[in-house]
């Protein structure tokens, strides 16, 4: 065994290990409870934008980008734009790849500093409901030839607007890519963490990944990524395409 394959097993091994080590899993959920109290994820921006995500994904991304080279990337919930510059700036660095915005409401200011920064060369977005047919219908006509395509859902995170989205969605996933489904957390944090949003406890994306996979063979939930990173916001939520 060469040293690059031995490394990589070692991290392998590594891993798996910590799916199973119960003290280190204990202190990332602590970890995640509190940071979900003074709002971490806002301390960040990518290129500039503020990214509104945990670092750990952000890099859990990055990897599944570059491992999977997509020609489109789609991406439901905009906010300030963050996830967006973040997910074009690695398609710019693959020299390769495109992304898809959607929001039912992209305000005009952080528009406007979307479609000033220099990967906006490489961003669509379209307002709309993410569930509406004539967003579907748009979204259907990108993915057109396309070989790779990988989605991810990040808008209203209600159990029944996210498995419409995923029913919706999941269809544009090419095999081996992925559907991530974003703020599975909500199913794992206490009830007051939720802030008075509509989305809770029972009532989430986990819950909504979880019923989709009851009927649907064609996904599988990708632990490795849960057990690889321990503090996301999307645990159960890496959903990787199987057939």
């Amino acid at each position: 065994m060469n040293e690059i394959a031995k490394f990589k097993k070692e991290v392998e091994e590594g891993i798996n290990a910590q799916g199973n080590n119960a003290p280190l899993k204990k202190a990332a959920s602590a970890f995640m409870a509190e940071s979900i109290k003074s709002k971490y994820s806002y301390n960040f921006t990518w290129l500039g934008r503020p990214i509104i995500q945990y670092p750990q994904d952000i890099l859990a991304i990055q990897e599944i980008i570059y491992q999977l080279q997509p020609d489109l990337i789609i991406e439901t919930g905009i906010a300030h734009g963050g996830s967006l510059i973040f997910h074009a700036s690695i398609c710019e660095l693959m020299g390769k790849g495109h992304v898809l915005g959607i929001d039912i409401d992209i305000r005009e200011h952080n528009k406007t500093e979307i479609e000033n920064h220099p990967m906006s060369k490489r961003i669509t977005m379209l307002q709309g409901s993410s569930v509406s047919p004539e967003i579907i219908n748009t979204v259907k006509e990108m993915t057109q030839g396309k070989e790779r395509v990988l989605v991810i859902l990040d808008s209203n995170h209600t159990h029944d607007h996210v498995l419409e989205e995923i029913k919706l969605y999941s269809p544009f996933v090419t095999k081996d890519s992925y559907l991530m489904v974003f703020d599975t957390i909500v199913e794992d944090i206490p009830e007051d963490l939720n802030f008075q949003r509509p989305w809770s406890v029972g009532n989430n994306p986990k819950t909504a990944v979880f019923e989709f996979l009851k009927t649907n063979t064609d996904f599988e939930i990708d632990h490795t990524i849960d057990n690889k990173l321990l503090i996301s916001v999307s645990p159960s939520g890496f959903l990787k395409k199987i057939k």
